[in-house]
């Protein structure tokens, strides 16, 4: 596995992960690659809103 990858465990509701998961499967996406999405998606408008977050 690349080095670059973070791992994240994530503990949730049994039906919304159901839910999701369906919404994922919709999307032709894994749960994970759903969950990567929305994660891009939300950083991006953070980012518009409050300009590009940086790390030194």
């Amino acid at each position: 596995m690349r080095s670059d990858i973070a791992k994240f465990t994530l503990r949730t509701d049994t039906d919304l992960l159901k839910k999701f998961r369906f919404v994922a499967d919709y999307n032709a996406r894994s749960a994970n690659r759903e969950i990567e999405v929305l994660m891009k998606k939300h950083v991006d408008e953070f980012e518009k809103e409050h300009g590009k977050i940086t790390f030194e």
